[in-house]
């Protein structure tokens, strides 16, 4: 039997993911190059790897201000949030895992005052037993220590465990923690390819939790990612 749910929190609990690419986009746009999904979509999920910044510079092969092109980023982001709202369903699963008795973790790649300032602001941070971020371990997702730190902290173990995730980078993670993974894109991740995954949806309003949670107890665990 699941015995708890572990969510990832960008793209999945709010849609952080498809504002930061759109506003990153406009820059190179308005710098006269493009920044591609295929190229961006690797970064998502995840941390390092990647500077949008540096890779400006290399499209235009001159150097650009990037302390002025972060602040004007952070604008355009911030512009795109202002009537942001998490994704649909994401309250009406917390409170019935609540209602069912499961235990209720997070895990995420960002850090631990961004997640945990969202989740005031939109009334959610209770909700969580537990919450695991960047700073919690030496290696972020697709590395499944994440999920694994969260799992220890919450005292199930991950055959009785279900992550909900946006991103491959996340879906790999929870595989290779030996979980269930739910994957539920958002604009930007659902045009990315997904490795193995459990199920997915397209929001979480398109089913109940007691649904899903039935449908994963009756078919076999999708074999884990290596």
């Amino acid at each position: 039997m699941i015995q708890a749910i572990v969510f990832d929190f960008d793209g999945l609990v709010l849609d952080t993911e498809t504002p930061e690419f759109h506003s990153f986009q406009e820059l190179f746009t308005e710098h006269g190059t493009e920044l591609t999904l295929e190229v961006w979509g690797a970064c998502i999920g995840t941390q390092g790897g990647f500077d949008p910044y540096g890779h400006l510079e290399t499209c235009l092969g001159r150097p650009v201000d990037k302390d002025q092109l972060r602040l004007l980023r952070k604008a355009k982001y911030d512009a795109k949030m202002q009537a942001a709202d998490v994704r649909p369903g994401v309250r009406s699963y917390l409170q019935r895992a609540k209602e069912l008795g499961l235990r209720i973790g997070l895990a995420s790649s960002s850090k631990r005052a961004w997640v945990t300032g969202y989740l005031e602001q939109y009334g959610l941070l209770s909700y969580f037993d537990v919450i695991r971020t960047s700073e919690d371990v030496e290696r972020v997702k697709p590395d499944p220590a994440l999920y694994v730190k969260a799992l220890e902290s919450l005292g199930v173990p991950p055959e009785a465990a279900v992550a909900f995730e946006d991103s491959p980078n996340g879906s790999l993670a929870a595989k290779r923690a030996g979980m269930y993974c739910v994957i539920v894109p958002n604009e930007v991740t659902s045009q990315l390819p997904f490795g193995v995954h459990d199920l997915r949806m397209g929001s979480m309003a398109d089913q109940s939790l007691d649904d899903v949670l039935g449908s994963l107890e009756d078919r076999p665990k999708a074999l884990n990612a290596v």
